[in-house]
């Protein structure tokens, strides 16, 4: 059986093909490859073809493809039940943990997914705070949450559209869409609609459309308003909670959100979410309290025995010191192949996240990602694809390094990615 092969094979029995549409290939073109297994930094095709994997299942192998101290967490979990429907004593660690790591998570439940976690913020926010409002930024992506596949309407302070058929436009006019790094939008939204925003959810670094970062002051200012306002500031750490540090990207910005989004690395491979703040937002969780959330897999042991030993693995070596050291050397190999090539590309990078925009103009927006050149990055992904490394299937994605990535693994990109842009 060929990639191509089965491919046409999913397609008669899955829409596109896919479970998640990213994965079909149609920002870059051509068809997905399947894989057969994975290991470390590595994965291969049904073919038998090697590949240096920076996608890592879009985060969550920050050890690796199957560690073993996973791999053994989840067997002998495995081993006393796969699910239970009833509580069970992994779950009071992980929520033990995640609240002693995260300074403004005093609370937290486990959930399935991104997207739930983000769904259930957003309903605790105007549950806690009786108004209908949410703000969210242009290029954060927040999961399938109908209220947040909202864009930005065509005036300055509008309310939203539906980013996707199926959505009532009377729920995406509850949500404002503004561009990211614009504290002016920030501060006249405020202006306006300030007494009907319920929270502002933010990518507490946006990894859906490329990697930016916030500019100085910005997150001081967003918490500002927010605290002028009574409004509730929700950062969605899906990606960025516990792969850039212990405490998150939080703990970096040195800012405290009133509720957080977590997933993806706390699952340790397995499907996870979850989300937490402060007590006095929690306990307006059931059963304590009238916001309603439940979940029949909530919890379930075998993603709780995979979390817990990810995360216990990851401080005992250090790992984010390990990840930003093999971070700087992929960093230093990129820029010194635009360098040579006279490239001004903008080459993003926070620890163990990366990307490389196909513009030579400044990225700290969704309208400034959009200016990179797509032709040019097919060419360049078909290219690194071809020659055995794996970047996502998109310009609009970031980059995830793992600590089984080596320095020969580095060398080789490196290489790889010299040849690739000698092709654009």
């Amino acid at each position: 059986m060929t990639n191509s092969s089965l491919f046409a094979e999913a397609k008669r029995f899955i829409p596109g093909g896919v479970n998640s549409p990213v994965r079909a290939f149609r920002n870059v073109g051509g068809e997905p490859f399947f894989v057969s297994r994975a290991k470390g930094s590595h994965l291969w095709d049904i073919e038998g073809r090697e590949l240096i994997d920076y996608v890592g299942t879009w985060g969550p192998a920050i050890l690796g493809h199957a560690p073993d101290v996973v791999v053994e967490a989840v067997r002998e979990a495995a081993m006393a039940g796969l699910s239970f429907g009833i509580p069970n004593p992994l779950e009071v660690e992980i929520a033990r943990l995640i609240c002693t790591w995260v300074p403004s998570v005093e609370k937290v439940r486990m959930v399935n997914s991104g997207t739930e976690a983000t769904m259930s913020c957003i309903r605790l926010a105007r549950g806690f705070t009786g108004r209908k409002l949410i703000v969210k930024f242009e290029g954060c992506y927040h999961g399938h949450v109908d209220s947040l596949l909202v864009k930005a309407g065509s005036g300055a302070l509008t309310h939203g559209a539906p980013d996707s058929a199926g959505i009532p436009p009377e729920l995406a006019q509850l949500t404002i869409a503004i561009p990211f790094n614009d504290p002016e939008r920030l501060a006249e939204t405020f202006q306006k609609f300030g007494q009907e925003i319920a929270g502002v959810i933010v990518e507490a670094v946006p990894a859906n459309a490329g990697l930016f970062l916030p500019r100085p002051g910005f997150y001081e200012e967003l918490r500002r308003l927010c605290d002028q306002h009574d409004t509730l500031l929700i950062f969605d750490e899906v990606m960025t909670g516990f792969r850039v540090a212990k405490g998150g990207y939080q703990e970096l910005a040195k800012i405290k959100p009133d509720l957080t989004a977590m997933g993806k690395v706390i699952g340790g491979g397995l499907p996870v979410g979850a989300f937490g703040g402060r007590n006095e937002i929690m306990n307006l969780l059931s059963p304590d309290g009238p916001v309603y959330q439940a979940g029949t897999l909530s919890g379930n042991p075998l993603a709780m025995a995979a979390g817990l030993a990810q995360l216990r693995e990851l401080e005992r070596v250090d790992g984010w010191g390990k990840l930003e050291h093999i971070g700087q050397q992929l960093e230093s190999g990129v820029r010194s192949v635009l360098g040579q090539l006279g490239r001004d590309y903008q080459f993003h990078r926070l620890g163990s996240m990366f990307c490389l925009f196909f513009t030579e103009k400044p990225v700290w927006s969704f309208a400034d990602a959009l200016q990179c050149d797509l032709t040019a990055f097919r060419k360049f992904f078909h290219g690194c694809l071809q020659r055995g490394v794996y970047f996502a299937p998109s310009q609009f994605e970031t980059g995830f390094l793992c600590l089984m990535h080596s320095a020969a693994d580095v060398d080789k990109t490196t290489d790889v990615i010299d040849r690739c842009l000698r092709l654009v």
